[in-house]
């Protein structure tokens, strides 16, 4: 069996009511905790009265950040200058990837005080990160990053010169991850299907990445079929029940196992489009995800025919279509289909709906080579990652 190593995870707490859990939780770090949300969905939720009312039980106080929109490295440095003299004891993320992410982010630099450009990969001088950190804990309430899972806190600067990059250490991993699906019930269907598409693409990429193994393809195939049953019904139907739990599953997997061995060409491109335009990450993924699978299966075929990526492929095909005797083009063909047919019913926009112009590929392409692209099962030259860009404009 192929050797491998697992990085450091957080303790996981799953099932439904597992936000119940988080008062007494944070109160085993202190008294005082940071509370970093969303803009405002969680506060005019159900849930809210529930996490305030657990907090005050526990004889916990607590200040309250909230993230607009994808957070940037200005903001993270705004909010550890503006908070690091306050006694905070735990930071408490509750959201989607973009409120997790700062929360990570900011919890990392609390104690140490100094700016997360400091260590940002690929901006700046990317000085080892020595923490320590203050506690973290992650509570997604949406079905998609997996950034509950990760060490790593995704930070953009959008704009002509923008980009987005990871500040990424073990030492910012959750000490808690709480994946609560009944948290899944308020998601409007546009933030089901571009989560949903963007954990399903992590799943997949991180199936045949040049690093995975073993222990990471039997989690990430259990994440697919559970998003495979659980995606399409939930966009439909956000109470039912089952499909949370399976979309909150799948979601977590896909954390770990992109974690654990990388992702691939759609997270390369997926960078660069979210920096240099306003669209959603999970929309770009599921808009390139079948054109990036059904170029990089051709160029296997082309370069190595042999590669074991390809009967990955296959594997992923009869799963998700729940055709267990084709072969392996016929598979190949049917992957790329489900994955066509599953954009199209979750009605995610083109990319030229946000601006994007042939004349951008240039741009983006060359943005594109960042830590994800180094893990697709093939290297993929400038011109075949534009034509991933081309098919969707």
């Amino acid at each position: 069996m192929t050797e491998f190593s697992i990085s450091r995870l957080p303790r996981i707490e799953f099932g439904s009511g597992a936000l119940a859990k988080l008062p007494a939780i944070a109160r085993g770090y202190g008294a005082h905790a940071l509370l970093v949300t969303g803009a405002g969905s969680l506060k005019s939720s159900p849930f809210w009265p529930g996490v305030t009312a657990g907090l005050k039980g526990q004889g916990i106080s607590w200040l309250h950040l909230a993230i607009p929109g994808e957070p940037s490295p200005q903001m993270v440095d705004e909010a550890v200058r503006a908070l690091r003299t306050e006694p905070i004891d735990v930071v408490i993320g509750i959201g989607g990837g973009s409120a997790l992410d700062a929360a990570k982010a900011i919890a990392g630099l609390l104690k140490p005080g100094n700016s997360v450009m400091d260590h940002l990969e690929g901006v700046g001088p990317e000085l080892p990160y020595c923490g320590p950190a203050t506690p973290f804990i992650a509570v997604p309430t949406t079905a998609g990053t997996g950034s509950e899972a990760t060490k790593n806190a995704v930070l953009s600067l959008q704009g002509p010169d923008g980009y987005k990059k990871s500040f990424r250490d073990e030492k910012l991993v959750a000490e808690y991850a709480l994946v609560d699906p009944d948290l899944l019930a308020t998601c409007p269907p546009s933030v089901i299907a571009a989560n949903g598409m963007d954990a399903v693409t992590q799943l997949l990429e991180s199936y045949v990445s040049s690093r995975a193994t073993p222990l990471t393809d039997s989690l990430a195939w259990g994440g697919m079929k559970a998003a495979r049953d659980g995606l399409l019904a939930l966009y439909t139907d956000a109470g039912d029940a089952a499909a949370r739990e399976r979309m909150a599953y799948a979601a977590l997997v896909s954390g770990i196992t992109l974690a654990q061995v990388g992702l691939g060409s759609v997270h390369g491109l997926a960078a660069p489009l979210g920096a240099f335009f306003p669209i959603p990450h999970g929309v770009a993924c599921g808009t390139l995800v079948a054109t990036a699978t059904r170029l990089n299966i051709e160029t296997l075929r082309t370069r190595e025919p042999v590669h074991p990526a390809l009967e990955k492929y296959a594997q992923v095909g009869r799963l998700l279509s729940k055709q267990g005797h084709l072969d392996q083009t016929a598979a190949h063909a049917a992957l790329i289909n489900t994955l066509e047919a599953w954009t199209l019913e979750l009605k995610l926009p083109t990319l030229a709906h946000y601006g994007v112009t042939p004349a951008d590929i240039p741009r983006i392409v060359a943005n594109s080579r960042g830590s994800s692209m180094k893990t697709n099962p093939v290297l993929l030259e400038d011109s075949e990652i534009a034509a991933i860009l081309t098919a969707r404009i």
